[in-house]
């Protein structure tokens, strides 16, 4: 069988894998949440706290929509044309043209021409965050957060570009498999990295300090049966005034992370909601199940774009003679980009249904639906979320129920236990 032959089969061998794992991870199954139970709890926000949300949410859609629209046509002015392939020679050329020097800086320049064409628009954003008092530094600060962002960016890339490169080299008709086998480890790997090595460039974290809050969060975590290594508060009141928690990491690095504003905003009882919700995550292993599902889709994806890179009609608009040459790297990053816009309301989908059962796991855990109501509406208003966003953005982006949803979650979880 010849290496086409053989990608094809592996391609349909590791779509089959990610299509039987999302649906053995995937709660495709939501807990109850009536529309009637939302229009009836969207009645009870105060109304203006309703108006500025979609308020804020009206000013950000020029920029986010805006980003994503050059972002998508610098990718395609790049990817189907040779202007990418040239800049990635002139990228090289002050280095004798030799393959590492196109293989990471010019698949650096082509992504950093992206990001210059799209800074106006985060500009755009951190001048409304800014407007609506939800950011907390200035100018500098974002600048630094920004370059923080690149720096971070770049170095990934760099290692994976290079890795990339390296291996079309030395296997030139077998790369496929081993950049397949590559992207799905470099997935996992980032699992493990990202949060011990890359969020403290971000946040400074600190354990929750002793006291009875701490003690109910670690005895409710023990009595859930998750294995949690600490409950760490982050410093995000320094750049935002937004409320949130999460749970990050896997086996020995799992953690769960309060923001500093949730302990300044909300009731000892609600932070114990919300880290109830995260724990559920942890519960249902919702971060090895994304990873999973995340590994898989980057093999699958690594396998398409080997065989799309055998499709001459393409590679004649890049002006590349093939898909596994450093100049090449515009016409991937654009059929990424063409790909990851295709598959944003399926990923938006299942992080809702995730979500949802986090909040299922979040009522059952703490059997109070009072108080999981009543965060959820602080929530909206600190954060100052539109509590029932149009639908064509929901689906196409929401990655949480809505927050008419959850509260009509809860009011169904109330009447369901008699609570």
């Amino acid at each position: 069988m010849t290496p086409r032959g053989w990608a094809l089969l592996t391609l349909a061998a590791l779509v089959a894998g990610l299509l039987l794992a999302a649906a053995l991870l995937i709660p495709w199954a939501r807990p109850p949440a009536p529309r009637a139970d939302q229009l009836a709890a969207l009645r009870t926000l105060p109304a203006e706290q309703v108006a500025r949300g979609r308020a804020f949410h009206a000013a950000l859609r020029p920029g986010g929509y805006g980003a994503l629209a050059v972002g998508l046509l610098v990718a395609l002015a790049l990817g189907l044309t040779p202007l990418g392939a040239r800049l990635v020679e002139a990228a090289g050329r002050p280095f004798g043209d030799h393959w590492v020097a196109r293989a990471v800086l010019g698949g650096l320049a082509v992504v950093l021409v992206a990001d210059l064409l799209t800074l106006p628009f985060s500009a755009w954003r951190q001048s409304v965050l800014s407007r609506y008092g939800l950011s907390t530094h200035g100018w500098s600060g974002w600048a630094v957060d920004l370059l923080k962002s690149y720096a971070v960016s770049a170095v990934i890339a760099a290692v994976a570009l290079l890795g990339f490169y390296t291996v079309t080299r030395l296997a030139p008709r077998w790369w496929w498999a081993f950049g397949a086998a590559g992207a799905a480890g470099l997935v996992v790997l980032l699992s493990f990295v990202l949060p011990v090595l890359v969020e403290p460039v971000f946040n400074r974290f600190t354990p929750m300090e002793p006291g009875p809050l701490r003690q109910e969060l670690m005895s409710m975590a023990a009595r859930d049966g998750v294995p949690v290594r600490d409950v760490l508060v982050a410093d995000a009141s320094r750049r935002t005034r937004a409320v949130n928690a999460y749970v990050s990491g896997l086996g020995p690095t799992r953690r769960v992370v309060v923001y500093d504003t949730l302990l300044r905003e909300a009731t000892p009882a609600e932070v114990t909601s919300v880290v109830a919700h995260e724990l559920g995550h942890a519960k249902d292993r919702d971060v090895w199940a994304g990873t999973l599902l995340g590994a898989l889709g980057a093999a699958a994806a690594v396998v398409a774009l080997y065989l799309l890179g055998s499709w001459s009609a393409l590679l004649r608009l890049a002006g590349v003679d093939s898909i596994a040459e450093p100049r090449a790297f515009p016409l991937l990053l654009a059929l990424v980009t063409v790909a990851g816009l295709v598959a944003a309301p399926a990923q938006a989908l299942v992080s809702r249904l995730v979500e949802a059962r986090a909040d299922a796991h979040a009522l059952t855990l703490t059997g109070d639906p009072a108080t999981f109501e009543a965060m959820q509406r602080r929530l909206a208003g600190v954060n100052l979320a539109d509590p029932d966003p149009p639908r064509w953005e929901y689906l196409w982006s929401a990655s949480h129920p809505s927050t008419v949803e959850r509260m009509a979650a809860a009011r169904a979880y109330a009447r369901e236990t008699g609570r």
